[in-house]
């Protein structure tokens, strides 16, 4: 199954008033799995933001102003996620905007049904936790999920955090268990490492501690009738 993790931001709440895409972010899962492939573009909306969205996302009119127009990435665009599951948080907003989007093309660009299939995660997120807030910061605090540098809005960091809540969301209880999430449900932590960030390597057992992993296999052999750890 290949499914595409998405968000947008735009000039303001309401295509029918004509605001714009002006950032989409997609990140790609494979069999529940995280591939690496990302579809990342900033679009020129040949209008104004809104003040209050500037806010919300930082994105301003002068960094756009140099950017694609949305019929330029039209076609990227739409093979990329053409065939997939889209996986979006509040569904009918970015999925309005997409389509208003196809619509203002003078191609016959149809609607993001006709090529994708869609999932919510805000009414899985509501089914699972009835009453609660289920924004995505709050579904970050739930799981345990490193949202420390989503300061503003953007689609692409959004994207990957949704990445990692809805694998959290539709993957039952994990196994290791490191504290207590809203509501008493036991949660693990996901800390996001960066590119880079860590230089690990495989470290050879020495010698002399083979002789005394095996001396402990010995020992537990002699303790228990029979250990199992020879069998690993």
């Amino acid at each position: 199954m290949r499914q595409i993790v998405l968000d947008t931001e735009t000039t303001g709440l309401e295509p029918s008033q004509g605001h714009r895409i002006i950032e989409i972010g997609c990140v790609e899962m494979v069999n529940r799995k995280l591939t690496g492939k990302t579809y990342h573009r900033y679009i020129k909306p040949e209008r104004e933001i809104d003040a209050e969205a500037i806010e919300v996302h930082g994105i301003t009119n002068e960094f756009l102003a140099d950017k694609p127009l949305f019929t330029d990435i039209l076609n990227e665009f739409k093979d990329f996620i053409r065939g997939a599951e889209l996986v979006i948080h509040n569904a009918p907003f970015d999925v309005g905007f997409i389509n208003h989007e196809f619509a203002l093309d003078s191609s016959d660009a149809g609607t993001v049904d006709d090529i994708c299939s869609v999932v919510d995660t805000l009414v899985l997120a509501r089914q699972l936790h009835p009453g609660q807030k289920n924004n995505l910061d709050a579904l970050c605090r739930r799981y345990g999920i490193d949202n420390s540098q989503r300061t503003l809005h953007g689609a692409l960091l959004d994207s990957e955090i949704l990445a990692d809540v809805f694998l959290f969301m539709t993957g039952g209880q994990t196994s290791l268990m490191l504290g207590q999430g809203e509501g008493g449900s036991d949660v693990s932590e996901i800390k996001r490492a960066q590119p880079g960030q860590y230089n690990l390597k495989v470290q050879a057992a020495k010698p002399e501690e083979l002789e005394q992993h095996e001396a402990m296999l010995n020992l537990l052999d002699k303790k228990s009738g029979g250990s199992v750890w020879r069998n690993l």
